[in-house]
């Protein structure tokens, strides 16, 4: 745990200091400054990228397609919406209205709608994940799902601090001082985690995935360790990056985290994301990366409207937007997906009940 918070805090700064870059202003907070000018949208650029992630992605999505057509979207065991379900629903739908309306009364607490809006998502998805499995995150675990709120906060702030690096996104909308920012952010970043992983609950609970990715298409290597060896030197060489290359390494910000994490597991002869797919389990690497998705989808499209709000600013693919979010950059929920279950999971050991 020591050589990976060394490598995931200490790497950006020291690549930031060796290229003679003023390390002070990614120590700013609240962070204010646009200091890095990215490049335009550009075509070619954005064509190779799409032509690549479309081929990591591809063969998920057909296989995705063909197992929810083989087995239809049937739960493996169909329960009822619990009533605290509909409270939930509810409140989503009041906090919804609040954020994207501007009445005079609620002119004081409108920037505060994020927390209370995403609360209830995480209620919502819980009672899914009950009528879907008769199970779910909230009740079977309270204590290890009430962990996740604070470590959720941390999680986040290490996302925004390596944005510090390539500014992908900023906040607009409302201007506090450095504590009541660090306090605010803090209540919505604590969201994040449980949201991800009640989702990835809830989705397990799908027959298409349980019985379409328990066993298929393995994958192993022969020397697990000199290919760790190799993902760590490149995705710590990228990581020092992405401030001395932010227009071109900004994509290594989501991925090199999991990227380190996943080496340092392997060269310590410990279990990590990947472990299953050896033999063909890849029921949590899809339902990781896809509830990540669908939870990006509503942060997104909650965002838009919204009052307090982030915007991007992405170099040669900002372009073609679904909401604030360019087309291409939802590719980053897939890693940011995996992150978290990595966390959830180095979170759960000693399992918590």
């Amino acid at each position: 745990m020591m050589i990976l918070g060394v490598m995931l805090l200490g790497l950006p700064l020291a690549g930031v200091y060796l290229a003679g870059l003023p390390v002070i202003r990614y120590l700013e907070f609240p962070p204010r400054t646009r200091y890095i000018v990215h490049a335009p949208f550009a075509w070619p650029v954005f064509m190779a990228y799409l032509a690549f992630i479309g081929s990591i992605t591809m063969p998920l999505v057909v296989t995705c397609i063909h197992f929810v057509r083989k087995h239809g979207a049937k739960s493996k065991v169909r329960g009822n919406f619990p009533w605290w379900g509909w409270i939930g629903v509810v409140c989503g739908a009041i906090f919804w209205t609040l954020a994207w309306s501007r009445f005079a009364w609620f002119a004081q607490l409108q920037p505060h709608t994020f927390t209370p809006l995403w609360l209830s998502f995480i209620v919502v998805i819980n009672a899914l994940s009950v009528k879907q499995s008769g199970r779910c995150l909230m009740l079977d675990r309270p204590g290890y799902f009430l962990m996740l709120f604070p470590a959720s906060a941390a999680f986040w702030w290490f996302f925004e601090y390596l944005n510090r690096f390539v500014q992908n996104w900023h906040y607009v909308g409302v201007q506090y001082d450095s504590l009541r920012y660090a306090c605010y952010a803090t209540l919505s970043f604590s969201t994040v985690l449980p949201a991800v992983l009640s989702a990835r609950e809830w989705l397990l609970g799908f027959a298409w995935i349980e019985k379409g990715f328990k066993s298929t298409l393995p994958i192993g290597l022969n020397k697990p360790k000199w290919v760790a060896v190799a993902i760590l030197a490149l995705a710590g060489f990228g990581l020092a990056g992405i401030g001395v290359w932010p227009d071109i390494l900004f994509s290594l910000l989501w991925v090199s985290p999991v990227l380190i994490i996943m080496a340092l597991q392997v060269l310590n002869n410990e279990s990590h994301i990947f472990s299953n797919i050896a033999c063909g389990d890849w029921r949590v690497v899809v339902a990781s990366a896809l509830a990540a998705l669908f939870c990006g989808f509503f942060w997104e499209l909650w965002n838009i409207f919204s009052l307090a709000k982030w915007e991007y600013t992405i170099p040669y693919v900002d372009g073609l937007h679904i909401f604030e979010m360019p087309l291409l950059g939802y590719a980053g929920y897939l890693p940011f997906g995996l992150e978290c279950s990595v966390v959830g999971n180095l979170l759960a050991f000693p399992k918590l009940k």
